[in-house]
């Protein structure tokens, strides 16, 4: 099959999918199984490369974030339980007003956080977001929720020891000093201008909480609030709630004191911190890097706040607590799974050979070159590190031939690589139910934001050029 015609199948089946899910008001899960049924079959990988292609997808993205995922899970519905987000609350608000907050929570992400697995931190700073949203007038929901994608995302690409911004300065060769310094300066005004800006759409009326956000029907069940006639049930919210739900609202009886539940938080970041560092000096096989693994370190933050749990509050409420997170983790994993199908599917129809012959022999400037690399790669497959990653190994040869700083060039990849983040990402089906959005509330608070994010440290870049 020709490279034009898989680009347009591809099309097709992001278009379908967004059809089935915000027209047909089919199940998440559904549409998306289905988008990638369409694409393998299209694309000619035949019934068999289709369905082991979906199967292969699922149990990758389970083998690579499920036990992380299942866990934060967990841990997050242990800090619930001993009040541990309340306390949080009540210092944020102690310390900054209601206009500073979503600045705050978003620039902090940002800087010390990145360290942090992206869906493990979104696993448990959701419960918190939900708590200071309402704090935050009509559209809290929308300004916190954009500064949890901010936080997370800019840091993720930009800021060392981020994943995909040590992969990108792997791959270009850029020093990890020189990435994390640029990076900072990058990331700290992205996440504020791309914040001003988002604010400045909510003044013009862009958010509809009836529309945007779940409602909350008796018993404590999960679904989008119907237009008057109608009763439209939107994308996975139909199959038993968000995650930690039940327990992130559940009265506290008690509120075990701040500085001792977020122990298991803190273990948790510096044992990953260290295991970054101990890869950085070539040391990750040692005792460090096996503590420092995020499955290890979570699992130890897991087993301190149950043990923690346990002693403050006894052994019944944190068993109920552990129940709550293993029953409220499976519309997660199988979104995040399915998600993993789809990119599967992609990658199986050579969407990046296609992509780097178009490119590699562009006449463009080498930095919207780069840009659009890593941009037109995280529309098509999902993921932000698979984009920066990929958009390396493409850029990686021609390196020399490009008059330009290695690290804007390496910057500008992870910029372009936070555009368009949408219905194929794992992180966007994690992100929504967590949150308890709609489909349209979450294009609305990751997607859009994203884009504007991408878009402005682009220009940041291409000035930053100019002077380098």
């Amino acid at each position: 099959m020709g490279d034009v015609m898989v680009l347009v199948h591809t099309g097709i089946a992001i278009a379908l999918i967004v059809l089935l899910i915000m027209g047909a008001r089919l199940n998440a899960v559904i549409a998306l199984l289905a988008g990638s049924i369409y694409l393998g079959l299209a694309a000619g990988l035949g019934f068999a490369g289709t369905t082991e292609a979906l199967a292969t997808g699922f149990g990758d993205i389970m083998a690579e974030v499920g036990l992380i995922i299942a866990m934060g899970v967990l841990l997050g519905s242990l800090l619930a339980a001993m009040g541990t987000l309340e306390n949080i609350v009540d210092r944020l608000l102690a310390l900054f007003t209601p206009t500073q907050l979503p600045y705050a929570a978003g620039l902090t992400l940002t800087v010390f956080f990145p360290v942090i697995y992206g869906d493990v931190l979104l696993v448990l700073m959701a419960p918190l977001v939900r708590s200071l949203a309402p704090r935050l007038g009509p559209s809290g929901m929308a300004k916190m929720c954009t500064a949890l994608a901010i936080g997370i995302n800019v840091g993720l690409v930009f800021v060392v020891p981020g994943a995909a911004a040590i992969a990108i300065a792997g791959l270009l060769g850029v020093p990890l000093g020189t990435m994390l310094f640029a990076g900072l300066l990058l990331a700290l005004p992205t996440a504020v201008l791309t914040m001003l800006v988002y604010n400045q759409l909510l003044r013009f009326g862009l958010w509809n909480p009836a529309r945007d956000e779940l409602a909350r029907l008796d018993g404590g069940t999960e679904a989008p609030a119907a237009e008057p006639g109608t009763q439209g049930v939107d994308g996975p919210a139909d199959t038993g709630g968000a995650a930690e739900a039940a327990v992130a609202d559940a009265p506290v009886a008690s509120r075990v004191p701040l500085r001792i539940s977020l122990l298991p938080i803190v273990v948790a970041v510096l044992l990953v911190a260290a295991g970054v560092v101990a890869d950085m000096v070539e040391a990750g096989d040692g005792i460090i890097g096996f503590l420092g693994d995020p499955v290890i370190a979570i699992l130890i933050g897991l087993v301190l706040a149950y043990l923690l749990a346990w002693r403050s509050l006894g052994r019944g409420r944190a068993d109920d607590a552990i129940g709550h997170g293993f029953r409220e983790s499976g519309i997660v994993l199988i979104i995040t799974g399915a998600g993993g199908s789809l990119a599967a599917v992609i990658g199986q129809t050579g969407m990046e050979d296609i992509l780097g012959g178009y490119f590699a022999a562009g006449a463009f400037a080498p930095l919207l070159i780069a840009w659009a690399v890593a941009a037109i790669l995280q529309i098509s497959l999902g993921s932000a590190t698979v984009a920066i990653i990929t958009a390396g190994g493409i850029l990686a040869p021609i390196m020399s031939t490009l008059d330009v700083p290695t690290v804007l060039v390496a910057l500008v990849a992870s910029s372009g690589a936070l555009f368009g983040m949408q219905l194929n990402s794992n992180f966007f089906w994690i992100f929504q139910p967590l949150l308890r959005l709609t489909t349209l509330g979450t294009l609305k608070t990751l997607t859009l934001p994203m884009c504007i994010a991408s878009v402005i440290s682009l220009a940041l870049i291409m000035a930053a050029s100019l002077v380098l």
